[in-house]
């Protein structure tokens, strides 16, 4: 009976040493096994392990994406139009016998640390590059310039056993002294390209303007010149017709040709003509009263 009294406790001191030497490793973590602060074992696939009791220590590091939010940093383009810009970093623990001996004991929020000092010279260093200006920030370049923050933390990270997955930049606002100053200066800069733009466009229209006159007077032009050419034309027919006619009978065409004398001189309500009644303008007249008189006589 003695002898099993003197048995359990040893069992029960072997049974908690046996659970002690047991750890178990989550699919969501990384751990090391520590002894006086060497690392014996590397544990990075989640299952169990096993461990000298009382001498060696589990660490377990976080094996999912973690996120940082990075303070308001002010940056200066090369605009000299000064912003403040925050970022939002997803990072995860990508090698953790690097993290351990880069941060130490300090763990996960000296790494934070650590990373918010990178994190802040490289999005000093990119957005404040030369040809980075504020409107390149705002416009959709932007995602560029994330991608290239991201390359150039995730080098620098790595040396603390740290993988940079993405960066994302939040606000980008004007600090409130600039603000008034840079809302006058973008009326301006608007005032003067609608300028530009109005006298753009009044040189446009006098353009339009002397190329339409140009063509006016180009197609007016050519109109009396083919006027005259008509005209020149219609003349000689009229004249080719008159020497037909005065070939034909030459007394009647002397006759009509008074007519027409007559038809043009008579023109208007004015009628009255001073002349000589022996004027040859008159022949015709003159023969038709004769002729009148002496078919009155023979009557």
């Amino acid at each position: 009976m003695r002898r099993i009294g003197f048995l359990i406790p040893i069992a029960v001191i072997a049974l908690v040493a046996l659970l002690s030497s047991i750890f178990v490793v989550d699919e969501r973590e990384k751990a090391l096994v520590l002894r006086f602060g060497q690392i014996k074992q590397v544990r990075t696939e989640p299952g169990i392990g096993f461990k000298v009791p009382l001498l060696d220590e589990v660490v377990r590091f976080e094996d999912r994406i973690l996120t940082l939010e990075t303070e308001l940093i002010e940056i200066t383009p090369a605009d000299d139009r000064r912003l403040l810009v925050d970022a939002l970093v997803l990072y995860r623990i990508d090698d953790v016998v690097q993290f351990r001996q880069a941060i130490g004991v300090g763990g996960q929020r000296q790494a934070e640390n650590d990373l918010s000092g990178i994190m802040e010279s490289q999005i000093r260093a990119v957005l404040g590059s030369q040809g980075v200006t504020s409107n390149t920030i705002l416009s959709p370049e932007r995602s560029g310039l994330m991608d290239q923050i991201r390359e150039n933390a995730d080098q620098r990270a790595s040396v603390l056993g740290l993988s940079v997955v993405d960066v994302r930049l939040r606000q980008t606002n004007l600090p409130e002294q600039n603000f008034d100053a840079t809302l006058q200066r973008m009326i301006a800069e608007r005032d003067r390209e609608a300028t530009d733009e109005r006298a753009r466009g009044q040189e446009a229209a006098q353009r339009i303007r002397a190329l339409a006159d140009r063509t006016y007077e180009e197609i007016l032009s050519e109109a009396r010149r083919d006027a005259r050419i008509i005209e020149g034309e219609a003349d000689a027919e009229r004249n080719k017709i008159f020497a037909q006619a005065y070939g034909k009978d030459q007394e009647f065409f002397e006759f009509y040709r008074s007519l027409t004398a007559y038809e043009e001189a008579l023109k208007g309500s004015n009628s009255t003509m001073v002349m000589s009644p022996d004027s040859e303008f008159f022949n015709y007249l003159r023969s038709d009263q004769g002729s009148r008189s002496v078919e009155g006589e023979t009557r």
